[in-house]
C-alpha cells in the first residue's frame, strides 16, 4: 500500500537541494526509509530546514533528558492530542529504546498506567499539564519538578519538546499526515 505524507496537495522541490538530498539519503540509510513529515515538509524548503533545526536541537541535542525521555514526551503529548502520526511515530521510538514494546504501548494510550520511577511520572504529568492547560501552570509545578532532580535546564527542555509536539501535532492532524507504514510493526 502506498501512503502520501499528507491530505494536501504539495509536492516536493525537484530536485531537492544537495543538503537536504543528502539529509533525506542519510533517513534512508538510518531507518530505512524517509520519515513522511520530512517529505511533507520539502514542498518548503525553508520549512523543512526550520522544523528539522528546532526538532534535531529538541530531541537530539545535549540536555538533562535521555533520548528515551523525550521520546517518552512526545508520545504522552501526542496520546493527549490523539496524533496518529506522532504516536506511531514516536511509540516505535520508545519500543527501540527502551527495549519494552509494552511501555511504547502503555504511554500511547495512558501514560498513567505504565511501571514508571518518580521522576518519569513527574516529567510526564508535567508534560501533560504543558498539553492541557499550560495557563494553569505554577511554581508549585515546577518544584514537582525538582523535587525528583531536574535542574532548571531540564524543566526548559521538558517545556519545549512538549511544546514542539503540540505544534507538530496540530499540523500533522490538520494535514491528515500519515505515518510511514514500517513505523507499525518496528520492534514489538
Amino acid at each position: 500500500m502506498t501512503y502520501t505524507p499528507t491530505a494536501l496537495n504539495l509536492p516536493m522541490v525537484d530536485p531537492l537541494p544537495a543538503a537536504t538530498q543528502k539529509y533525506f539519503d542519510i533517513c534512508q540509510g538510518k531507518l530505512g526509509m524517509v520519515p513522511n513529515v520530512l517529505q511533507a515538509y520539502a514542498f518548503d524548503i525553508d520549512k523543512l530546514n526550520a522544523f528539522t533545526t528546532f526538532y534535531n536541537d529538541v530531541m537530539l541535542a545535549d540536555s538533562g533528558l535521555s533520548k528515551l525521555e523525550r521520546e517518552m514526551i512526545a508520545v504522552v503529548v501526542s496520546s493527549i492530542n490523539k496524533c496518529f502520526y506522532c504516536l506511531t511515530a514516536h511509540g516505535a521510538a520508545v519500543r527501540q529504546i527502551s527495549g519494552n514494546p509494552i511501555l511504547g504501548e502503555q504511554l500511547v494510550m495512558n501514560y498513567r498506567s505504565a511501571v514508571l520511577d518518580v521522576r518519569q511520572k513527574a516529567m510526564l504529568d508535567f508534560a501533560a499539564l504543558v498539553t492541557e492547560s499550560s495557563q494553569h501552570i505554577e511554581e508549585a509545578d515546577r518544584d514537582a519538578l525538582r523535587a525528583v532532580g531536574f535542574s532548571e535546564r531540564d524543566i526548559w527542555d521538558i517545556a519545549a519538546v512538549a511544546g514542539f509536539f503540540n505544534m507538530t501535532n496540530r499540523v500533522a492532524s490538520a494535514t491528515d499526515m500519515q505515518p510511514n507504514p514500517e513505523y507499525h510493526s518496528q520492534n514489538r
